[in-house]
């Protein structure tokens, strides 16, 4: 299903915005779990653990479903195809493995929030949460820049996949060619 020129680089587009728009909530979820971790003052820490689960359930989660999404329609509507190349399928497994994870780890997140809301809250309680999110949350940065680093560079190799769908695809462009 090859797009139009005009809906590819729609399509194009509406990735890379997601995606760069992901990486940048990332950043400022890394900032913000720094900052809760290690401000003196507990109304700022408080306030960057309900900025968190406000940034991860309306721009995270949101932005990492639409850069899933946008990505296979890309790459389904291209020569590059979903599983033709090694770059594409480990940019995809990479993009799915993170988003599963964003999303199993955001009820810690709302807990953490939430908990921070109340009148008596200690930050000691979440020592372990806390780093945790700080880790976490570089690790998705990390993960995410891997990924647009493949984007850019687009190592080369075929999969197996691709290899064989390419020698289908010159099998009939010479049947083609040689047919009447």
């Amino acid at each position: 299903m090859a797009l139009s020129p005009r809906a590819r680089k729609l399509a194009l587009t509406a990735h890379v915005t997601a995606s760069v728009g992901w990486l940048g909530a990332v950043a400022v979820f890394l900032a913000l779990a720094i900052t809760g971790l290690t401000s003196q003052d507990a109304q700022t820490a408080r306030s960057a653990y309900v900025a968190m689960d406000v940034t991860g359930w309306t721009v995270i989660v949101p932005l990492s479903i639409a850069s899933l999404v946008t990505g296979v329609v890309s790459s389904l509507g291209t020569s590059w195809g979903l599983l033709r190349y090694y770059w594409v399928t480990v940019k995809l497994t990479l993009t799915l493995l993170a988003t599963g994870a964003l999303i199993l780890h955001m009820p810690p997140i709302s807990h953490i929030a939430h908990a921070a809301t109340d009148t008596g809250w200690s930050a000691g309680e979440f020592d372990a949460l806390r780093t945790q999110l700080v880790v976490q949350s570089g690790a998705a940065l990390l993960v995410l820049l891997v990924a647009t680093a493949l984007s850019v560079y687009k190592p080369q190799g075929r999969t197996r996949y691709g290899a064989r769908r390419q020698r289908q695809e010159r099998t009939l462009v010479r049947r083609a060619a040689t047919q009447p």
